[in-house]
């Protein structure tokens, strides 16, 4: 597991979240619930890492909601601080660009 998403995950089990705007709208397009992030995001998998991203290194991972169901979520942290875990984006990812697992890009 990445050093970020242990990160992420610790500032998630100590409440120190915070959803971008961009998320929330993300998470309204899907019927995404929060809940189901949370609830599950100690099963995710890291898929990709953004290390040098501009607002703050970035970590893109798996998990799938209540209904098992996929969902990519991407966790950052912002540039220069220690928190909180930002939840900048979750969608369901579309099988024509993802592989079957949804780990990796078809090129």
């Amino acid at each position: 597991m990445s050093l970020l998403f242990n990160e992420i995950l610790h500032l998630v089990a100590k409440n120190e979240i915070k959803i971008s705007e961009h998320g929330y709208d993300e998470l309204m397009n899907d019927s995404i619930y929060i809940k189901d992030i949370l609830d599950n995001i100690s099963k995710a998998i890291v898929v990709e890492e953004y290390p040098d991203y501009p607002k703050g290194a970035c970590v893109l991972v798996l998990e799938n909601d209540n209904q098992n169901r996929p969902i990519h979520v991407l966790w950052g942290i912002p540039k220069n601080l220690a928190s909180p875990a930002v939840l900048i984006t979750a969608y369901r990812p579309d099988p024509n660009k993802w592989s079957n697992d949804f780990t990796r890009r078809k090129p």
